[in-house]
């Protein structure tokens, strides 16, 4: 260990070098900056005109959120070329026939990338202090959301790294890292909603209704309240729970279901974790295919003075029934990440057994 980490932080510190060097890194995180102060000046105006309202939590879980879109958008291509674009340079090979092994190349730059991907985070720090400020967030939503948000920057930074070592054109790698992570944060949406279009189950619903010959229900006097015979009639359901699974994939999904959910006292989601998190976890349970709409009945015990208060269960009912799934998206996700990263340390060890036609020695 003594031996690896020393040239591990060599790798790092020249990645890192390399990266802040140009003007465009700074442009970047400026514009990243400017996004995050208007976003927060408007939630900050609206908690300032409007009299008991906490909009920490809302604001809060949308900075993580920008972080996180930012960072799908641009580790592809700050990661996405960082082994075969030293290959084209013809300083790879430089690099490998110096003390450094494989595996601190590999890590270095995988760290590397992770680093850079963190310095959104970073500058989103001020603006995450003035959502603490306008009340509503709690310390386990902070620190939750925010190593679950850490973990998966450091997945898109070891795609990109590991795609990198697999392939050989920087370009290549760079296009593939991007499809590689749309399609785990849109691709498991598209693939949800379209297979739950073709996958429908019918709903019986069996209704009762007052007879036109009562009259006004609210005039007649219960016992002269008669009814129709039932009626039944179908219509077709989408079946969600059948493909809930696939959304546990979903970055964004992630870090909505593994942060605690926060309601308000009537039950409703307070920041946009808890809705996205709602919204996942209400898909797992299975419509009612047997439905009875007794009408006519409900009409005459209103008409008696009973009045049905019941209602159906609310989001915070709904959230605490089900199933969280955070993990295994994650697990998901290091899986992946790991077998790219692997597999770029087997593509890139010297001395190499082959090569692929047209690859650069030097």
């Amino acid at each position: 260990m003594r031996r690896f980490l020393p040239g591990l932080w060599l790798i790092v510190g020249l990645e890192l070098r390399q990266r802040v060097r140009g003007a465009a890194w700074y442009v970047l995180i400026g514009i990243f900056a400017v996004v995050l102060l208007a976003v927060t000046g408007l939630f900050t105006w609206f908690t300032v005109s409007t009299p008991g309202a906490d909009s920490g939590g809302p604001l809060y879980s949308v900075i993580m959120y920008i972080v996180l879109l930012l960072s799908t958008l641009m580790t592809p291509a700050l990661s996405g070329s960082a082994i075969n674009g030293d290959r084209d340079t013809g300083t790879l090979a430089t690099t490998q026939v110096t003390l450094i092994t494989t595996g601190q190349l590999v890590v270095g730059k995988f760290l590397a990338a992770w680093v850079s991907a963190l310095a959104f985070l970073v500058v989103s720090l001020p603006f995450i202090i003035v959502a603490v400020t306008l009340g509503g967030l709690s310390p386990v939503t902070i620190v939750t959301s925010a190593l679950i948000l850490v973990a998966e920057l450091g997945v898109f930074a070891a795609i990109g790294v590991g795609l990198s070592g697999l392939l050989s054109r920087p370009l290549f790698s760079v296009v593939v890292s991007y499809l590689t992570i749309a399609a785990l944060c849109a691709g498991s949406l598209i693939s949800f909603g379209l297979l739950t279009l073709v996958t429908r189950s019918d709903v019986t619903v069996t209704q009762t209704n007052v007879s036109a010959s009562s009259g006004d229900p609210s005039t007649t006097d219960p016992s002269q309240i008669q009814c129709d015979p039932p009626t039944t009639y179908t219509y077709p359901v989408p079946r969600y729970d059948y493909y809930w699974w696939m959304l546990a994939s979903n970055p964004y999904v992630v870090v909505a279901d593994a942060t605690p959910g926060s309601f308000t006292s009537a039950g409703s989601p307070a920041d946009l974790f808890s809705i996205i998190a709602t919204g996942v976890r209400s898909a797992q349970h299975a419509p009612p295919l047997t439905v009875v709409d007794d009408y006519c009945a409900q009409v005459k015990a209103e008409a008696n003075g009973n009045h049905d208060t019941t209602s159906g269960p609310t989001s915070k009912e709904v959230y605490d029934s089900s199933v969280p799934s955070w993990f295994v998206g994650l697990g998901i996700h290091i899986l992946l990440a790991a077998g790219l990263l692997a597999g770029a340390w087997a593509r890139t060890r010297t001395p190499a057994r082959r090569l692929s036609k047209g690859s650069r020695i030097a």
